[in-house]
Formats: structure tokens, C-alpha cells, sequence
């Protein structure tokens, strides 16, 4: 589980993950209000006495946005233990349910189509595909030095530029360097000739 935790006034943000870190090891803090399944708040009122000092805690499910727990404290360690034992009792009742929620937000967001706005630099795809056959077939294939298959293959490289060598035995290596751009693909085809490898 994690959650985010926000703060007003003392005591700094510093202090509260540590004194999380301390009481709570359980729990990962984090500042990212979408990677969490908690949110924290702390408010400290400061006072001319020791007990005028007032620590306010409030845990809210991010999903739902529901209340988990609001309460005053005479300590930091007081609003953090509070929130650490809210958040054990909540998860133990609803994290399957919390989980299954935030999955299903993110699938849901990863299969939505991509938005008009979106430019299209950022839709571009960063590999190209090789298809790679030799006469005969059965060559081995290298892709910058290293053995990627034997032909006939459908090879998925970054786009850039590769050597691609295609070797086999009692026949001639045969070598070529292409510069492929992401998303294109090209068929190289090595006609191999007889000799020594």
C-alpha cells in the first residue's frame, strides 16, 4: 500500500516521512497522488503551552474518497501512529477491492484511444522489424554481433542503424549495415555463396 501525505505549517514534510518510515514501515509515502491508495493530511497548530500543541490527522481512501480516520493528537507521533493504524484496518477490510480498482484504471487508460491532441512525435514508433532470409535457408543471423535467429525470421530491432550479418557453414558470411526508421521494415535477403565461413 502507499499513500501522500500533505502538510501545513509545522512539522516540516521531511519529519513526517521519516516518522512514518519509524512507525509505520509497512507503508510507502510518496508524492504522487495517483500512485497512491491513501491520502494523509497533518495540520499542526502550534501554542504557548505544552498542551495547547494540537496535531490534526485525517486519512482519506483516494479511491473512493472516503474518510478513514480524523483525529486530534497531542504529538506528530501520535497523528502518524493514528494514520498507520487506520491505514492497517482499512487495507485488511478493502485492499483486495482498492487493488482491483486501480488495475482496472489503468487498463481502462491504457486502452483508450489516443487523443487527437496527442502530437504525433509521441505516437512514433521507436523500433522497425527485419525480415531476414537467406538462399539457402537455416543461416545463422546476427544483429550487431549478436545471434538473433535463423532464417527465414521477423526480427524486431530499435530503429537506428545495425549491421546485420547472416553466416552458415561451408558458405561465404554475407554482411550488411541498414538504417531503419521506427515503425518501417526491411527485408534483407542474403544470397549466400559457396566457400568457407
Amino acid at each position: 500500500m502507499a499513500l501522500r501525505h500533505t502538510a501545513e505549517a509545522r512539522p516540516q514534510t521531511a519529519e513526517i516521512i521519516k516518522t512514518f518510515g519509524e512507525r509505520c514501515p509497512q507503508v510507502v509515502t510518496n508524492n504522487i497522488q495517483a500512485n497512491t491508495d491513501y491520502v494523509v493530511v497533518l495540520d499542526h497548530e502550534g501554542g504557548k503551552s505544552f498542551l495547547s500543541h494540537r496535531n490534526k490527522v485525517a486519512v482519506f481512501n483516494r479511491v473512493s474518497g472516503d474518510s478513514v480516520v480524523s483525529k486530534s493528537t497531542l504529538s506528530l507521533g501520535g497523528s502518524v501512529q493514528t494514520a498507520c493504524e487506520a491505514i492497517d484496518q482499512d487495507w485488511t477490510a478493502h485492499g483486495p477491492a482498492i487493488r482491483a480498482t486501480a488495475v482496472a484504471a489503468a487498463q481502462s487508460k491504457a486502452a483508450a484511444p489516443q487523443s487527437a491532441a496527442t502530437p504525433a512525435a509521441a505516437a512514433t514508433p521507436t523500433t522497425a522489424k527485419l525480415s531476414v532470409t537467406s538462399t539457402p535457408d537455416g543461416a545463422d543471423i546476427e544483429v550487431d554481433g549478436s545471434f538473433v535467429g535463423n532464417t527465414p525470421s521477423d526480427i524486431d530491432v530499435p530503429a537506428g542503424e545495425h549491421t546485420v550479418a547472416v553466416k552458415k557453414t561451408g558458405f561465404k558470411a554475407w554482411e550488411k549495415k541498414l538504417k531503419v526508421s521506427g515503425g518501417s521494415k526491411r527485408s534483407p535477403k542474403a544470397e549466400m555463396e559457396k566457400g568457407a565461413n
